[in-house]
């Protein structure tokens, strides 16, 4: 069984006990969150597509991890015109274990 969630601008195929990480989710380790935007279901080889999202399905996960990614590196440069600019950058995520998927 695994299902297809929306969450953060992006989609993810998710399986019960499977763990990933989501774009910054409000919560402290420990607590369930859901994900109430499920594209897809797929149980015993039949799919069930939403049009554009299921309805009274979701997906029960438990935040493992609050953390921030690698940094990233932005340089700008113009050659010949003494512009440079370097900035860096480190995404926030939050690590999800997913518990259940309730269909």
């Amino acid at each position: 069984m695994y299902a297809v969630i929306q969450t953060g601008g992006k989609q993810y195929k998710v399986a019960p006990g499977e763990e990933l990480r989501v774009e910054k989710l409000d919560g402290e380790i420990g607590d369930e969150v859901y994900f109430d935007n499920v594209l897809l279901v797929s149980k015993d080889d039949k799919a069930t597509v939403g049009k554009p999202i299921l309805k009274n399905i979701r997906v029960q996960a438990k935040i493992t991890r609050q953390g921030r990614g690698p940094k990233i590196i932005v340089f700008k440069y113009k050659r010949r015109k003494g512009y440079r600019k370097k900035q860096g950058h480190r995404q926030d995520y939050t690590g999800v274990k997913i518990t259940q998927i309730e269909a």
